[in-house]
């Protein structure tokens, strides 16, 4: 029998850690289950991440609709299908309380993860953003939570003021620069409208930043990030949602036209297969 080796978490934190130090930028696509997740290994991709907004799809649910259990669970079957490092979309942490983003940490190592994101979004419509004191509180738990653990956890703060009714890159950028003195490794501002704000906001900091792909009018070109700064590129919700385009394409050609056309633009079953272990 073959003997397989397969690495640490520690190597795999290592590799991640790595990843951010340059010296250029690198792309981190979004799967939403074992499936994609080893399709995108297969593809040569050097770290995988989850989106909050797709782990919610394939339960049909709204964005922020799931548990922290079912995040971490789906998150679980997505570190054990490939050997590539894996960070999650964390939410808020999944509670209001500093404590709370810490304990979302510790389960996260413990679930095989290698990094995570908690954001400065409450949830709450009526009050969409913490202020700026509370959010830094609240990464610097998770921060302390981080450094608890035997291996180098990679933690991004999210500064959602983009994507919260909230467009002031003045703020954006003093939150991420308290996120950065609270100790995150990496700093995010999901939604922002154009090169100049992306470079403004790599200028602010001295963290590696993640810049957020999947909104149309607002996502550019791997070259350009990386010009101005940006380290790391994330797909969001956007591989899962052009996926979900070409079912909804085939079902809709079958249900309207009766034809199947979609076949000659589909993998055949030997192709899948060949992603799959």
């Amino acid at each position: 029998m073959e003997n397989i080796v397969t690495p640490t978490q520690n190597d795999k934190a290592n590799r991640f850690r790595a990843l951010h130090q340059g010296p250029g930028a690198f792309v981190i696509p979004n799967p939403w289950d074992a499936g994609s997740a080893r399709i995108l290994a297969g593809l040569g991709f050097q770290a995988l991440a989850t989106s909050s907004g797709a782990s919610a799809g394939i339960l049909g649910r709204r964005d922020g609709r799931v548990t922290r259990d079912e995040a971490l669970a789906q998150a679980r079957s997505m570190v054990a299908a490939t050997d590539l490092p894996v960070s999650a979309d964390l939410e808020k942490g999944f509670g209001d309380a500093p404590a709370a983003a810490a304990e979302t940490i510790r389960l996260a190592a413990e679930a095989g993860l290698v990094g995570g994101s908690i954001e400065d979004a409450t949830g709450d419509p009526a009050r969409p953003l913490y202020d700026v004191g509370h959010a830094t509180e609240r990464v610097a738990a998770a921060v302390q939570a981080a450094r608890t653990l035997a291996f180098p956890f990679t933690l991004t703060a999210r500064a959602e003021n983009f994507l919260r009714g909230n467009p002031d890159l003045e703020d954006t950028i003093r939150r991420l620069q308290a996120f950065e003195k609270a100790g995150a490794d990496v700093l995010f501002a999901p939604g922002l409208p154009d090169l100049a704000a992306v470079r403004a906001v790599c200028a602010a900091v001295s963290k590696p930043v993640n810049f957020m792909v999947g909104i149309k009018g607002k996502s550019f070109t791997f070259a350009e990030l990386e010009a101005i700064g940006v380290r790391r590129i994330s797909l969001a919700t956007s591989l899962y949602r052009a996926a979900m385009s070409g079912l909804i394409d085939a079902a809709r050609e079958v249900k309207e036209k009766g034809s199947f056309g979609y076949l000659d633009r589909s993998l055949t079953t030997p192709e899948l297969n060949g992603f799959m272990q």
